[in-house]
């Protein structure tokens, strides 16, 4: 095995810095010598066997349980190296890692179909860690999804307003007290931003009892607990008929299977003028398998899915897509963001858990970055609506609508000049 791994490095890595020591001492270099110095140890044969074997998910599992060591460099750094040194290399391209991908395909569907318990419980698995642990790392109201970059120096806090702000003004919300349905509800922030700035009554769904409890309360300290109804429920129950339907970093949990199940519903739930922005993590190229490491300590049963998959089930389900954005980048930059506030506060998370949930969050945080800034991870915003004309011919209307809402965020509240919003002009 070692000797296949010391081949497979050298072809992989031919640009940057590589040392790796093996399980016997022995140690290998690999790259021109330029970039960062990266020197990994193997602390076992089994380790080995893993990286030769089915490098997607042992490098991050057995970093997990100490058989595998970063002597010099992070674990960004190692991957960097390794999604940088040769780009016409491509390990996972193996006859072997073909078929292993071939094959977890095939199953797709036992892990993907996510029922109404094995959701809520997909979701508990993550979401319900102690929401001290994500005081570590994310902004000030709690956006666990891709913020959006109006320029490279903007820091977390206003990128995740901004993201807020760019799903407002495509919801073309002309008026307040439009009714909207929040479809996976998080921590609250984006339903509270719409009742707050555009005065819409909203009600969000959750399967998390830590996000439930906190968004209730939140809403409560706001004071806008009439105007914003948090429920702890399946999008499959969700009740009523919305103007507008938001759904934001959720879709990732919804399973191939249930992707018709899904715009049905929202088509059921949206009025006939009504509009809905999905804001979901995409992949650039052909449908594929979730990685196993994700799938194993991370998101269970979620997938990212093609823009190839999304577009099948809609088609199918009443509604039309108006308009589609790609978020390149985005979310690499957002990565950044929490890996560098989660490594500075690595002990208080250690505190909370322990060494080996810190390798793994290291991983996940390390990994997912280096998905989107360097292999094919991007964000799909798809607008979607029963009726053509129910959004503006042009994309002027954004521009507006988030100049508008910059003006509200200034005051702290809708100001009383300000009710009708550039949206609801005729078109």
């Amino acid at each position: 095995m070692t000797f296949v791994l010391a081949s497979t490095i050298s072809r992989l890595v031919q640009r940057g810095n590589l040392t790796m020591t093996f399980s016997d001492g022995r140690s290998m270099t690999a790259g021109d010598g330029t970039g960062k110095t990266v020197h990994i140890r193997l602390n076992s044969k089994r380790a080995e066997r893993g990286l030769v074997l089915d490098p997607a998910f042992y490098l991050g599992h057995y970093y997990g349980t100490g058989d595998i060591d970063l002597v010099e460099g992070d674990m960004y750094d190692l991957l960097e190296t390794v999604f940088t040194g040769n780009p016409d290399f491509k390990y996972y391209d193996s006859r072997w890692n073909r078929l292993l991908d071939r094959g977890r395909y095939l199953l797709r569907w036992l892990r993907e179909r996510n029922g109404v318990r094995r959701s809520r419980n997909n979701v508990q698995h993550h979401y319900d860690l102690t929401g001290a642990l994500y005081d570590l790392f994310l902004d000030e109201d709690k956006q666990y999804s891709c913020a959006y970059f109006e320029n490279p120096e903007q820091s977390l806090d206003d990128a995740q307003l901004a993201k807020k702000r760019h799903i407002a003004a495509k919801l073309a919300m002309g008026r307040p007290g439009l009714s909207v349905l929040d479809i996976g509800s998080g921590w609250g922030g984006m339903a509270l931003y719409l009742a707050r700035y555009l005065g819409a009554q909203v009600t969000g769904v959750t399967l998390s009892d830590e996000q439930y409890a906190v968004s209730r309360q939140r809403a409560k300290d706001a004071g806008l607990d009439q105007e914003v109804n948090f429920l702890l429920e399946d999008y499959r129950n969700a009740p009523g008929s919305y103007d507008r339907i938001v759904s934001v970093g959720m879709f990732e949990h919804v399973g191939r299977p249930n992707y018709l199940t899904f715009f049905r519903k929202a088509a059921s739930l949206l009025k006939r003028n009504g509009v809905m922005l999905l804001h979901t993590i995409g992949r650039t190229d052909a449908p594929t398998t979730n990685n196993p490491f994700i799938e194993k300590y991370i998101f269970p049963g979620g997938y990212i899915p093609a823009l190839s998959e999304v577009m099948r089930a809609i088609e199918k389900s009443g509604l039309a897509v108006v308009d589609i954005e790609v978020l390149r980048l985005h979310y690499a930059e957002t990565l950044r963001h929490w890996r560098e506030r989660f490594m500075a506060r690595r002990e208080e998370a250690k505190a909370l858990y322990d060494e080996r949930f810190c390798r793994i969050w290291e991983f996940y945080l390390a990994a997912s970055e280096s998905a989107f800034r360097w292999q094919n991870l991007v964000v799909f915003q798809l607008q979607l609506a029963h009726d053509q004309q129910a959004v503006p011919l042009t994309r002027d209307y954004l521009e507006r609508g988030e100049g508008c809402l910059k003006a509200r965020e200034g005051d702290g509240k809708v100001r009383p000049g300000a009710q009708k919003f550039p949206q609801e002009a005729s078109i």
